[in-house]
């Protein structure tokens, strides 16, 4: 049995798949942004499953949660679940976030992140965007692009030692999602958890919805611009990604 992070995980897809790979008998550490959200999982802590406390907008609230997973037990996928849908901290919560738990994490050998059919309406680019959240300079398709080309220059640097894969989910009835979204809620979080714990599943790079692969934008294609991505990332963070 694995052991997975999920972030964002106190509602939405986040809570389901937490629910659906503890029924697995993984184990599983939930994700809440403060003290009064973790309130929302206590069931699921009641259960067996471990949790993480930080403010994913907050870069010191989230390098503090990498150290302090580092000195648990190991962990074996990461499924970076968390989202904003709008708002300045669209980057540092959807990019720079798992951005960091990337680079930080020692032992997972598999990341999971949650990109979005939107990313198609997204600009692969870099310039002007306010990687700390001071004012809003990208907007939510422009940061399911960017967290897909992260997966696939992951892929890159670390395969096939480290699996990277990104999701489309689908739009399902979720907060973000609202309440008439017309995709299947179970398979909206089924792919994620394969990709995280299936051990027939030795795969990296794709781009992934509804348990299929399909063809990304262009801009997560262009290895060029991984590259650029990665290295912006690792100048505005001061945290490079390691070669592996």
């Amino acid at each position: 049995m694995a052991r997975i992070l999920i972030t964002g995980s106190t509602d939405g897809l986040g809570r389901a798949t937490a629910e659906a790979l503890l029924d697995q008998g993984h184990a599983v550490i939930v994700h809440a942004r403060n003290p009064g959200r973790a309130d929302a999982v206590a069931a699921l802590v009641g259960r067996g499953a471990d949790i993480v406390i930080a403010d994913l907008a907050d870069r010191a609230a989230v390098l503090d949660a990498t150290r302090e997973l580092n000195d648990g037990a190991a962990i074996d996928a990461v499924i970076h679940n968390a989202g904003v849908l709008s708002g300045p901290s669209l980057l540092p919560v959807n990019v720079v976030a798992p951005y960091l738990f990337t680079a930080l994490l020692t032992s997972p050998t598999r990341h999971v992140y949650l990109s979005s059919s939107m990313h198609r309406d997204g600009r692969a680019t870099l310039d002007g965007l306010d990687w700390d959240g001071g004012s809003m300079t990208a907007s939510y398709s422009d940061t399911k692009l960017l967290v897909a080309a992260f997966s696939a220059a992951v892929t890159e640097r670390w395969a096939p030692r480290v699996l990277a894969n990104s999701v489309d989910p689908g739009w399902v009835a979720t907060k973000m999602g609202g309440a008439g979204a017309p995709d299947d809620f179970d398979l909206g979080h089924e792919t994620q958890e394969r990709l995280a714990v299936d051990p027939d599943l030795q795969v990296s790079g794709g781009y992934w919805h509804h348990g299929a692969q399909q063809q990304p934008a262009s801009g997560v294609r262009d290895p060029d611009f991984r590259a650029r991505l990665v290295r912006e990332l690792a100048v505005v963070t001061g945290v490079a990604l390691p070669e592996r």
